[in-house]
């Protein structure tokens, strides 16, 4: 072998017994760290989150050199695959007037909550999520799942939410869906002091904000996982958003922070 690659034995046995360098061994120490990342995740991570984790951490490093190191360890993010979809409202039904005109930013808590159903594909049928979320910190403050698409789905949701954060002057913005367009909606936002407000027909865009949050649980637990039944889907969606999605996964659009610490720390700078 050292005749093949022209090297002395003395310096083979050299190289072998040589330690590691210190470049070397710190980046298999922060490798191990990179993989413990990853794994907090659920796998989702790639190198801008994880770069961001390690940098909450007080661990100064560079974003290429983390991309370097997933890279050879073969550690990848998910990327979102999720084309966008509404739904129709009945003719009978009487839309809100579009309050948003797709400005999805707030300056404050509970000025604009965004609103969507979705469905969880189960071995037991579907399982459909209704959610609403806070557009200023990403925050998701209300959310319901049922078997049916019966507008109670949405009064659930929007229960939680006005149960929860006791808004003065929020607008409600979702699709024309005829969960949201229904007279119980309306009188229900009436009663809590909620301005619906609702998008185009057959425009996704018009919801954007919504149908982004829906590609994420896509991409991070839908196309990751099948579901045996409903009870198991109802489980893992409720840890993905009170256990990871809402204190947990950084945001690009926060900075690389989780909602919960965006709001925190935004009071705190406030106070």
């Amino acid at each position: 072998m050292t005749r093949v690659l022209r090297v002395s034995a003395t310096g083979y046995y050299a190289w072998r017994s040589r330690p590691a360098s210190a470049h070397a061994q710190a980046d298999a120490a922060l490798l191990r760290r990179i993989r413990t990342i990853h794994a907090g995740s659920h796998g989702t991570y790639g190198a801008p989150r994880v770069h961001a984790e390690l940098q909450a951490e007080g661990t100064a490093i560079a974003r290429k050199r983390v991309a370097r190191l997933m890279r050879q360890a073969g550690l990848r993010g998910v990327s979102r695959r999720r084309f966008p979809t509404t739904t129709r409202r009945e003719p009978t039904h009487r839309p809100a007037i579009d309050l948003v005109a797709r400005v999805f930013t707030a300056p404050a808590p509970n000025l604009l909550w965004v609103a969507d159903i979705t469905y969880v594909p189960t071995a037991a049928g579907f399982l459909f999520l209704a959610v609403v979320f806070d557009a200023w910190s990403r925050r998701i403050v209300g959310w319901a799942m049922a078997n049916d698409l019966r507008t109670q789905l949405v009064l659930d949701a929007l229960d939680m939410a006005v149960a929860t954060r006791k808004p003065a002057d929020v607008v409600h913005h979702s699709d024309q869906g005829s969960q949201y367009t229904s007279l119980a909606f309306g009188m229900r936002c009436q009663q809590a002091g909620v301005r619906p407000s609702t998008g185009s027909v057959g425009d996704a865009y018009d919801n954007a904000l919504a149908e982004a949050f829906f590609a994420t649980l896509e991409c991070e637990l839908l196309d990751r996982r099948r579901f045996r039944s409903q009870a198991a889907a109802r489980m893992a969606v409720f840890h993905f958003i009170k256990g990871f999605y809402n204190p947990t996964r950084r945001h690009s659009a926060l900075g690389y922070l989780s909602p919960i610490e965006f709001e925190a720390r935004t009071i705190l700078m406030k106070d």
